[in-house]
């Protein structure tokens, strides 16, 4: 098996295509890294900037430069020693041009006679297909017939073979599909989409022949070698994962494989999966965590009560999941309740929704993780007493037939209903403290303690040692030094407490919730473009869908929220008090990006480094996450600490590209040093500061955390780290390592060690 030292992910799209990536894999494997880790490379939709919306499997994206570039960068990687893992994506298709997607255009001008009728998950028992494409219903009168299509605006779509001319209406009944109002979408879809997008039409890879045609391609190029690794996009939303990842382990039996599974606190991985492990989203909760005060709990919950923001996690997210099966999946939620047996629609929806409402992880496997179906039923129970005798007639026919349809549908669509309900809702109403806000993270657990820690870092190497590790990806709210950054808040609850105080009386946004995330975000992002936090405020508001949504738009507060930004860096009096609190978190946020990145490199897993995180990045959620990257700058940093520089701790980000280059080195030229995982815990009065731990005998970690309490503490004053018998060298400063703390950390609050000549 190809299992890399670590990967680098980069966003491939039109402006940064197959050729830019070629460009930069000598500086790649300058910094350390094992493989080149691509977002989805096949045919998507024109301009795409992200690759998930495939609209041809069967094909390297010409938009990237197309195979042949694909092929060369293939073979450069190879001549470099670098594997090249490829983000794939099993779950949907994009239907938005159709002509674009052969399948889709065939099915549409075919109907359930198309060879491709099987492929896309499509309910034909509803009669002919609904697009939800058009601005309302009325707009049907705007159709016309032009060389031999239906058109609509810019949009066009088969007619089928036979169709006598008419009129443009009269052709438009004759079809196996009706062009209707978009608003219709959400309750009237007759097929399965990714989420709540209908353009993103649900493929059914449970069915072997569609299996072959979705994976030949890149199966293909595992076979040739010129990828050695797989990330398996939102598996969550297949018929059957496991049976998936078993038809694909046995086409790439020597891929590494790491499929994008959010696991809830203590939730394992299927067993019977045949992968490597996650995508690292459990890591990220686990190591970001430990950065976390628990003590700053009190004050936060304090404050946003006082603010008007709603402090009742599990009460939010039931709320913003129940908005979800009740105004976004109702499609999904009617097509699942028409399959249950012996009940009227009404108490049939009302006892699917609610069982997926109360789901406490993302989907069960039935019949593995049957104990989560069972928590889901109970809970639907407390929720809603009045539906005993429909909630026993679907936990009955369930259980009965856990590989039917309806325990298949209800699996797939409750996964959807977590992922919007809670990440795409509930993290933006709930935001008391929004570092904790994040894809596998649960905001009412502040903070994880440096035991437990330890406890699931010991589980990750022995039970996936192979698994990806990751501290910012595409999908992340906001990155890795902005989270760092905003996890100071929680050692200064106070300070942060009277600051928004004063800045809410001063320009305050009027709905709660976004008003206590817009501080949070200022000061975790200072100095942040205007233009940058006006389009992540923009997103928060209509995701967090108070006050406004994406399709009900209220404009008066949406142009306040527009203007919130440049109101307050206009306001010199107070950009300049703003400006001072981030001079009091910059220095300790500077240590927590320090310490939680050298962690993720060295603890159990192959760590990823997301495109451009090697130096300071204070992202938000995409798109804010895919700006391009100034490798020049990269380039030039790394020439100098490959020379020997030890940076400063600085804006300039250096010192933490030294942590990065020297930890990613080290791994890959010394592999064997990161084996096994203990424990090693400091002594003294300050030994709840340090966080530390060996991997083999030979190599040790240690890092600071809570920088802000340790410098109100009286820093480090007797506290040592006790380390095995030998010499320990700290590879970032090359100087002998001693156990006194202080010492140890008096150039960097982070150190990486190996004994002897290791």
């Amino acid at each position: 098996m190809t299992v890399p030292e670590s990967t680098y992910r980069v966003q491939l799209r039109p402006e940064f295509p197959f050729g830019d990536a070629a460009g930069i894999a000598g500086y790649l494997r300058d910094l350390g890294i094992g493989a080149l880790y691509a977002s989805p490379v096949l045919d998507a939709a024109p301009g795409s900037t992200h690759g998930y919306d495939v609209v041809d499997p069967t094909r390297a994206r010409p938009e990237l430069g197309g195979e042949a570039a694909r092929q060369e960068l293939g073979a450069l990687l190879k001549e470099l020693g670098l594997g090249l893992v490829v983000d794939i994506v099993p779950n949907h298709m994009s239907v938005e041009v159709p002509k674009l997607n052969r399948w889709w255009w065939d099915v549409l001008e075919h109907g359930r006679d198309s060879e491709y009728a099987s492929f896309f998950d499509i309910d034909w028992e509803r009669g002919p297909l609904l697009l939800p494409v058009l601005g309302d219903d009325d707009a049907v009168a705007e159709l016309s017939v032009e060389d031999g299509e239906l058109a609509y605006y810019d949009h066009r779509f088969p007619i089928a073979p036979g169709t006598e001319a008419g009129t443009p209406q009269e052709v438009h009944e004759r079809q196996h599909y009706r062009l209707i109002g978009w608003r219709r979408g959400n309750a009237e879809l007759g097929y399965r989409r990714f989420f709540d997008i209908t353009n993103l039409a649900a493929v059914r890879v449970e069915d072997p022949k569609v299996f072959a045609e979705t994976h030949g391609e890149v199966l293909r190029w595992v076979a040739d070698g010129d990828v050695t690794g797989l990330r398996v996009d939102h598996p969550d939303g297949l018929a059957d994962p496991g049976g998936y990842f078993r038809r694909l382990r046995e086409n790439a039996p020597n891929a590494w494989i790491v499929a994008e599974k959010i696991l809830h606190p203590g939730e394992p991985l299927p067993q019977s999966w045949p992968v490597d492990g996650t995508t690292g989203y459990d890591a990220l909760r686990e190591i970001a965590g430990v950065f976390v005060d628990p003590a700053g709990e009190p004050g936060f919950t304090e404050l946003a009560t006082e603010l008007g923001v709603k402090t009742g996690y599990h009460r939010v997210e039931a709320e913003a999941r129940r908005l979800v099966t009740d105004r976004i999946l109702v499609a999904e939620v009617r097509r699942i309740a028409a399959l249950l047996r012996g009940l009227d629609q009404d108490a049939a929806r009302a006892a699917v929704a609610e069982t997926m409402i109360a789901f406490p992880v993302y989907r069960s496997y039935l019949p593995e993780g049957a104990a989560h179906w069972a928590a889901a039923i109970a809970g639907a129970r407390q929720a809603r007493p009045d539906l005993g005798a429909a909630l026993d007639a679907l936990d009955a026919q369930v259980r009965a037939e856990p590989d039917g349809e309806l325990a298949t549908r209800l699996q797939q669509t409750s996964g959807m209903v977590v992922a919007k309900g809670t990440e795409d809702t509930t993290f933006y109403r709930y935001t008391r403290f929004a570092a904790l806000n994040e894809v596998g993270g649960n905001p009412d657990r502040f903070g994880l303690d440096v035991e437990e820690f330890h406890r699931l870092a010991a589980e990750r190497e022995a039970g996936y040692p192979a698994a990806m590790t990751t501290l910012t990806t595409h999908d992340t709210k906001r990155s890795e030094d902005t989270r760092a950054r905003m996890a100071v808040l929680a050692e200064l609850p106070g300070e942060f407490a009277d600051a928004v105080r004063r800045w809410t009386v001063r320009r305050g946004i009027a709905e709660p919730a976004l008003n206590l995330l817009a501080w949070q975000t200022l000061v975790s992002t200072w100095p942040i473009e205007p233009d940058r936090l006006r389009g992540y405020l923009d997103k928060a508001a209509k995701e967090a869908k108070l006050r406004t949504s994406w399709t009900d738009h209220d404009e008066t507060f949406e142009a306040d929220v527009a203007a919130w930004p440049a109101d307050v860096m206009g306001d010199a009096e107070l950009a300049a008090d703003i400006e001072a609190f981030v001079a009091r978190i910059e220095r300790p946020g500077y240590a927590n990006s320090l310490g939680q990145k050298l962690v993720q490199l060295t603890a159990p897993g192959v760590p990823d480094v997301y495109q451009g995180t090697e130096l300071w990045d204070f992202s938000l959620v995409d798109p804010d996450n895919r700006r391009p990257v100034d490798y020049a700058v990269r380039r030039e940093i790394l020439a100098r600490v490959a020379d020997g520089e030890q940076p400063e701790i600085d804006a300039s980000g250096a010192a933490k590209l030294l942590v990065v280059h020297k930890a990613l080195r080290l791994r890959r030229e010394h592999p064997a040093l990161f084996r096994g995982y203990r424990p090693l815990r400091a002594e003294g009065a300050a030994a709840k500061h340090v966080l530390a731990f060996t991997r083999s005998a030979d190599l040790a970690v240690a890092v600071t955390r809570l920088p802000v309490g340790l410098e109100a503490g009286g820093g480090w004053g007797d506290t040592v780290l006790p380390l095995p018998d030998g010499v320990w060298t700290d590879v970032l400063t090359g100087r002998d390592a001693t156990p006194d703390v202080a010492t140890l950390f008096d150039r960097y609050p982070v150190a990486l060690l190996v004994r002897g000549d290791a």
